[in-house]
């Protein structure tokens, strides 16, 4: 009976982590050095994601009647679950920047947002930069014209001084 008491509190723990997220990823987890894994669960953690080892019956227990359904038919070998409330992309940005150095981690599929998303539109969303990163480049060509047209404006007044 304590066993079935454990395994029923895993599955909640895993639908009350799914539950109102914004992204959730499922990525093949094997062949990853503890040097590496500590690192990547260190940035995960600095994202805000939530990012853990899961039984494949738990999390399909969990998957059954939510968005995350479709997930169900990836769950095969070692997985892990990495759940984000906050960036979408992040979870996908950051393992896709580790699975370039250990080439057994691999993003195998994800639901974004309620939409499901298999490897490669999930790798496709992994290539999108983070929020911040996009303001930036957003300010920066609103900020272009005007300083353009302030480097004109002061070399038409050192012209005319001349």
């Amino acid at each position: 009976m304590a066993k079935i008491e454990a395994k029923k509190s895993v599955v909640a723990e895993i639908s009350e982590s799914i539950q109102d997220a914004q992204s959730v990823y499922l990525a093949a987890y094997s062949g990853i050095t503890v040097e590496q894994d500590t690192a990547l669960r260190k940035e995960m953690r600095e994202a805000g994601v939530h990012y853990k080892v899961y039984k494949n019956t738990m999390m399909n227990f969990a998957f059954k009647g939510t968005p995350c359904e479709e997930l169900c038919k990836h769950l095969e070998g070692p997985n892990v679950l990495a759940v984000s409330k906050d960036d979408a992309t992040a979870p996908a940005r950051i393992l896709a920047k580790y699975a370039k150095d250990v080439k057994t981690l691999k993003l195998i599929a994800g639901v974004v947002e309620g939409n499901y998303y298999d490897e490669a539109g999930v790798n496709a969303l992994a290539a999108i930069p983070s929020r911040e990163e996009l303001l930036g480049r957003l300010l920066g060509s609103m900020k272009s014209p005007i300083a353009n047209f302030a480097r004109v404006i002061n070399q038409i007044a050192e012209k005319a001084e001349a």
